[in-house]
């Protein structure tokens, strides 16, 4: 196994949790947005998403904090549209998901042949973001 690099690795779970912590805030702003005769299912599955990204930026933070590293109080920036029909929504709510996907595979390069733990929690990240992705693209698909 070769060495873990403590720094890029501290600095790439920051950055997961101020993403993950900004989709705390995107989804719940998204399950306040939603009108329309769908619109409790959605409103549950924005609020799911923004309980599942607390749970990703807490356990970001705990391997962080557990590496000597110290947690940001930031979040990452977010844009607001003023688009809120649901179809524009899920977009967005899709190019979050992606951008979480590439954080998650960066922070596997990285600590690929380093560290099994956190290898296994970057792939078991990359495997949650990617199923959120398929969710959403069928989400979107009554939409074309």
């Amino acid at each position: 196994m070769k060495e873990l690099d403590q720094k890029k690795t501290t600095d790439l779970l920051n950055s997961i949790m101020e993403f993950e912590l900004a989709g705390v805030v995107r989804y719940t702003h998204y399950s306040l947005m939603v009108t329309g005769p769908n619109r409790i299912p959605i409103v549950d599955f924005f609020k799911l998403q923004a309980t599942e990204s607390l749970t990703h930026a807490q356990q970001a933070g705990e391997i962080l904090t557990g590496l000597e590293g110290h947690p940001s109080l930031r979040i990452a920036p977010m844009e607001e549209s003023y688009q809120h029909s649901v179809q524009d929504i899920l977009r967005e709510s899709l190019n979050h998901e992606k951008k979480a996907l590439d954080l998650y595979k960066a922070l596997l390069e990285t600590v690929q042949d380093c560290s099994i733990y956190l290898e296994e929690f970057a792939r078991t990240m990359i495997g949650t973001e990617e199923m959120h992705n398929i969710e959403i693209k069928k989400m979107l698909r009554d939409f074309s």
